[in-house]
Formats: C-alpha cells, structure tokens, sequence
C-alpha cells in the first residue's frame, strides 16, 4: 500500500507544473473584504486587493456586468497576480477567460471575431431541466444471452425501495450500461429515463455483511425511500461561445475539440442571445457574467478599442479586466499619445486600480512563498541575500534565481541553498541592468551598433534647437 502511495505522489508531482503565478490560491482578504497582510500567496498590494474584493464580490451579485477594470502599475507589481487571485476568489462556477492583447493579431480570424469570442467565453449560462430518473436498490438482475452469441439480448430486473418494489423488463441499450457498470444485486442504481444512462450510488447498507472482505472504495449508501420514479433537476453550466460553436458547425459539439471554431455570423449569435432572453423570462436559465482579463492591453489598436467601447454596452457583457505597465504612449494604429496608450473615451468607462512597487520587506515575504512552492529549502542568509538581489534588479530576476540555485544546490547533493549557491548563479545569469552595461562597453563587438549614430544625431539637432531659441519645442509639445 505505501508503494501505491508512492507512485501516486511521483505521478502528482510529474503532473503539476509550476507557473509564475502557482502560488495564489484567491485575494487574501477576510470576511469584512480587509486585505491581510499575507494570505492565500499575496502579499501587499492591500488597496489593490481590497478594490479587486470589492469587484469579485459585484461580480457574485451579478451587479457589475458591462463595467472595465484597468489594472495599472509598474513592471512587477503583481497586476496579473490580482487577475489570478479574482479567478480564484470567484471560483469554479463563475467564467474566467484570460488572454493576451497581442493573442487578437491571428491570421485565422479578425481581430474583432477574436475579442468577440473572447467576451463570450466568459460569460456562463445556467440552463435547468427537469428530468425523470427510476433510483432503488436491485433485489434481482436477470440478463439472458443468446447461445450464439448473437442477436438481442433479455434481460429483467427488480428495484425497490423502503416502500415499494417493482420489476422492469430492460431494452437493449440499457442491458449494455448494465453489464458496463457491473451491477449486481445490492447495488443502489439510477436511471435516467430520458438518456438511459445508469449510475451506481454505492452498495446498500442491508447488504453490508454478504461480504467480509470488501475493497476500500466500496461505498455503502441506504436504501433510497418513498417512490421509484422521481422527477430531479439538473443544472448544466456552459458560456455563450459553447453554444455558439455547437449551433454554427455541422459538426456539433465535436468542433470544441477540434479547436478549429473560426468565424462565428453574427446571425447566429443574436439567435442564441433570443433564445438565452427567452429560457431566462421562463425561468429555464440565468445568465452569470464572468471575467475578461486582458493583459498587456496597450498592445490592441484604436479599431480594438472602439469595437470594445461598442461592446462593454450590450446586455451580454462581462466585467473586463484589463493590466497595463505603459506610461503616457502612443496609441497603436494612430499618431496620437494618451495615458497607458488607452483612449481616453475608453478610459472614462475605467475603474482604475493602482498596483505600487513592493517594499523589501514584502519582497522577502514573495521569495519565501515561492521557495515554498518550488520546493527549495533555503537559508535565511540566501534568502536575506536573494532580497537585495531583487531590490536592486528586479523581484522576476530574484524569482528565476530560485530555481537555478536549487538546481546548483542538489548537484553539490546538498539540500539546502546557501548563499555560495545564490553568488555562483547571479555570476552565470546578468540581469537587465548589467546586460546593459555590457553592451555599452562592448558595442564595437556586436553585429549592430546604434549608439553612436544616435548620440552623433543629437549633437546634429542641439545646435538648431538653441537657435530657435526654444518658441517652436513649446509649439510642439502644446
């Protein structure tokens, strides 16, 4: 049995990859929607994350649909991290879609299909339907093959309840479940009249002494009360693009997995969306608008963000979370600059939510966690030294430099990472300032060499500058 238990931790750990954001299991934040200080894998960031509190929890109330939320901060400040962190606050049921800006520039289909496809991925629909289901315990099984091995079989079984008992003559397809699922007399069983499908609930607890040697994962279940025949209702939770894909294909639902759903008519989309409104007046479904989260969102051009400003207006939208570390920048597809290359039209729509750079406390608390997630044992004076090596370059540097140590560590075949580990792998991988610097004394070396030219350029346009005397450098920037 230990070995058993062996294998399965070797197959877990094989499984499991480790991400950059691995670590974050939801926002950190208790009851009254307060940021601890660290929580569920976040650290700092406390306003950011109470803001972010704030948007999952109008998410959960359905408040919020239609609205934008830009993330906005300097390069590693956590941005994506409160994305995960809102995925993981909001749970299984809630849609979650994240995407890159630069994933709409595909050669399959246009940007705006793709942001389309994307806005309709996150949003959920809950369709209820009612079904009969037979559930009892089987008192007999009786299946007759034919002694030719051919041709249909016969077969007749008794369920009961703690009220009744009745027998049932089974067709063909529902034969074949039963001898797929094993069932045997004692066995708690339902079947769903509409699909046929048969599901074992578990062993009857009457029937619990026949054996004295049962296997660990028998599960022993009463015998179910009052009528045979039931009405159940069951929920399925699919998004808008699923229903899409399976009514815009010949194919069905087989074009999920062939991942080939190309372009979508929007005939067919305002169809679905009719037929959507109509089941949620019936009350057949409701409709439960997740999370859009676009990272790098400065990399989508004016025609993206005018399609989106149209889009965030439907009754169909869900809250769209946008990150961006862009300044004031040009607006990809025009000539003109606005704040995190934005529109500013799209930007009055924005909450926005700033993320500020991590303290070196809370760095040191980060490069605990991810020591704890990577599985490296680290000691303090490492971890002390990993800390100044992430305020003086960057936390994602210091972050790499984990993995690397600990790999320098085991080949020693010590266990825990000293501070010689740390020194040997900031000397064989540079980070970016010192990258930099080496280029700027090697330039020569190098296949092209840019910095000359543009310091020559400047010294070209200095001496016109001071001429004009500085009235056209005012017009300019006016």
């Amino acid at each position: 049995m230990a070995d058993g238990d062996k294998i399965e931790v070797r197959d877990i750990t094989r499984i499991e990859r480790i991400g950059a954001h691995s670590h974050i299991r939801g926002l950190g934040l208790d009851d009254v929607l307060e940021a601890r200080a660290v929580s569920q894998g976040m650290v700092g960031q406390k306003d950011a994350r109470r803001a972010a509190g704030v948007v999952v929890q109008m998410v959960r109330e359905g408040k919020i649909a239609g609205r934008c939320i830009l993330l906005a901060g300097e390069p590693s400040t956590g941005k994506t991290a409160i994305a995960v962190g809102m995925a993981q606050a909001l749970g299984t049921e809630t849609p979650f879609t994240s995407m890159s800006g630069s994933e709409i520039y595909s050669l399959e289909m246009s940007k705006t299909e793709a942001l389309s496809q994307a806005l309709r991925k996150s949003i959920g629909v809950r369709i209820k339907e009612e079904t009969e289901i037979i559930e009892g315990e089987v008192v007999e099984i009786q299946i007759d093959r034919p002694a030719t091995g051919t041709g249909q079989k016969i077969g007749k079984v008794t369920l009961k309840t703690t009220e009744m008992e009745t027998n049932y003559d089974l067709g063909n397809k529902i034969i074949e479940c039963f001898i797929k699922e094993k069932i045997q007399a004692g066995d708690v069983i339902t079947i769903d009249k509409a699909s046929g499908k048969v599901s074992k609930l578990g062993r009857s607890f009457t029937r619990a002494r026949d054996y004295d040697a049962t296997g660990a994962q028998t599960r022993f279940v009463q015998c179910p009360e009052g009528e045979l025949q039931k009405r159940k209702e069951v929920v399925h939770t699919v998004t808008l693009h699923e229903i899409d894909v399976i009514n815009s294909r010949t194919h069905g639902f087989l074009a999920l997995f062939s991942g080939d759903t190309g372009e979508i008519k929007q005939e067919v989309r305002d169809q679905i969306n009719n037929k959507v409104l109509e089941w949620r007046e019936e009350g057949k479904a409701e409709i439960n608008p997740g999370v859009l989260f676009i990272d790098e969102v400065h990399m989508l051009d004016i025609e993206c963000f005018s399609y989106l400003n149209r889009a965030l207006e439907s009754d169909m939208a869900p809250v769209v979370v946008m990150a961006t570390n862009r300044g004031i920048t040009r607006i990809r597809g025009t000539n003109y600059r606005s704040p995190h290359g934005i529109p500013i039209d799209l930007l009055d729509r924005m909450i926005i939510i700033r993320t500020v750079a991590y303290s070196e406390k809370e760095m040191k608390e980060i490069l605990k966690i991810r020591c704890e997630e990577e599985d490296c044992l680290m000691h303090p004076d490492a971890l002390t030294i990993l800390t100044k090596i992430s305020t003086d370059t960057s936390l994602r540097y210091a972050i790499q430099l984990i993995t690397t140590a600990n790999l320098v560590c085991r080949r020693r075949k010590a266990t825990e990472v000293t501070t010689e580990d740390v020194k040997k792998v900031y000397s064989l991988f540079l980070d970016e300032n010192r990258s930099s610097q080496i280029l700027k004394e090697y330039q020569d070396e190098y296949m092209f060499n840019e910095i000359e030219e543009e310091i020559s350029d400047n010294a070209a346009l200095q001496p016109k500058r001071e001429e004009d005397g500085g009235g056209d450098t005012q017009a300019m920037e006016h």
